[in-house]
C-alpha cells in the first residue's frame, strides 16, 4: 500500500551515513539523515530530516553546479558557513542556496544541544559539486550515481 503520511521522526535513518570517501567521514560524524521524500516515491526533489549532534557538520562545505538547496531550522542553533562568512541560525529561520553561484555552504552545530532541520533539494541530473576547503569534487554520472574525485580529477 502506498504511504500517504507518517511522523517524520519515525522514518528510518539513511542506511549509509555518507557517500564521502573514507578520509572525510569523520567530518560528518554525528549527522543523521532521514530521507523523507524517498518514502513517498518523490523523484523531482528530495527532503531530508537531518539531526546534527553537538560538534557535527551537515556536510563538507560545498557548492552545487545544477541543484538548488534549501534548509529550514526546526530545533537548535546551528552556524551557517558560506563564502560570505558565518551566520547564526535559530528555529524558524531558513536559508537557500541557488545552484551555479559557487557559494559554498554547510551547517555546523557548535552548541551543546542537537540541531534538527529540513533540507530540501532538487534532483537535476548531471549535477556536480565543488568542495573549496577539501581536495574533493563530486560528479554525477549518466545513471545518477555520484563519483567522488580529487580536484585534479583522479578518483578516490
Amino acid at each position: 500500500m502506498k504511504r500517504v503520511s507518517l511522523k517524520a521522526l519515525d522514518a528510518p535513518p539513511r542506511a549509509k551515513p555518507s557517500g564521502y570517501p573514507q578520509q572525510f567521514l569523520a567530518k560528518v560524524e554525528g549527522r543523521e539523515k532521514r530521507p523523507l521524500g524517498d518514502l513517498f516515491g518523490l523523484t523531482n526533489f528530495g527532503v531530508n530530516l537531518t539531526r546534527l549532534a553537538p560538534g557535527a557538520a551537515s556536510s563538507l562545505r560545498h557548492a552545487h553546479a545544477r541543484q538548488d538547496e534549501f534548509v529550514y531550522i526546526l530545533e537548535g542553533y546551528p552556524t551557517l558557513i558560506t563564502n560570505a562568512g558565518e551566520t547564526g541560525l535559530e528555529p524558524g529561520m531558513c536559508a537557500g542556496f541557488k545552484a551555479g553561484t559557487g557559494d559554498a555552504h554547510h551547517l555546523v552545530n557548535r552548541s551543546k544541544e542537537d540541531v534538527l532541520y529540513l533540507e530540501i533539494g532538487d534532483r537535476t541530473r548531471g549535477d556536480s559539486a565543488s568542495y573549496p576547503d577539501d581536495d574533493m569534487q563530486v560528479v554525477q554520472d549518466a545513471e545518477g550515481n555520484w563519483r567522488y574525485l580529487r580536484k585534479n580529477g583522479t578518483p578516490y
